[in-house]
């Protein structure tokens, strides 16, 4: 069996602090939560490599990389409400519960839904709460929110998201620009987004997140 204490320490070491991701309460929570436990049974072998780890259906565990960097960006704090989009089974939300007040974690597949819900409760993860919806929903009966983290790339936000956030609040995103990815933070300013460039990124474009097309006549 693979020592994924030592995994762990090597993905943090290796990924994630080359990567310019210095916040202690991001280092200690990645080296607390067992991303191995949080993937499909089949990818544990693989959870400390470089690389998202599909889930089926455009979903995706982010790498460590874009996920620490994310994190760095957004700056969760003690007080912090959190939505979590897109949780998948659930290793982003019990992360984040180790540096905000609470995490309301969104996933609208129902069996991902359902094993995130079991996963977060073996884990201890009591400020979670996992909520089976659209992902561009989010959940608004639980908002406004102070941060929001979208778990996988967009190409536009809905306004529904967008009016889940607090002035002043903060949104991390992965934008795919044709096959170029581009992470921004963005800050509620006025009831306006205002974004900026954090770093380069890949992932799938989540359901419910993708550009509407015109029809061409």
């Amino acid at each position: 069996m693979p020592d994924y204490d030592a995994l762990r320490e090597a993905m943090v070491d290796t990924q994630v602090r080359p990567s310019d991701v210095t916040r202690l309460p991001i280092i200690e929570a990645l080296l607390a939560v067992p991303r191995e436990e949080f993937a499909p049974a089949a990818l544990r072998s693989a959870a400390y490599i470089g690389e998202n780890l599909p889930l089926g259906r455009n979903r995706t565990i982010l790498e460590p990389r874009t996920f620490a960097k994310m994190l760095e960006a957004i700056d969760l704090g003690p007080g912090d409400l959190v939505l979590d989009l897109g949780c998948g089974l659930g290793y982003s939300a019990a992360v984040m519960a180790r540096m905000a007040d609470a995490v309301v974690a969104v996933e609208e597949d129902p069996a991902m839904a359902k094993e995130s819900e079991a996963l977060l409760g073996e884990w201890g993860a009591d400020n979670v709460a996992v909520e089976r919806a659209p992902l561009a929903e989010g959940a608004p009966r639980h908002g406004p929110y102070d941060a929001i983290v979208i778990e996988g790339a967009v190409e536009e936000i809905p306004a529904a998201i967008a009016d889940q956030l607090k002035e002043g609040g903060r949104i991390v995103a992965l934008f795919m620009e044709d096959t170029l990815g581009v992470a921004r933070i963005g800050r509620k300013v006025e009831g306006a987004l205002s974004w900026r460039f954090i770093f380069n990124a890949s992932a799938p474009v989540l359901p419910g997140f993708e550009r509407a097309h015109e029809f061409q006549f």
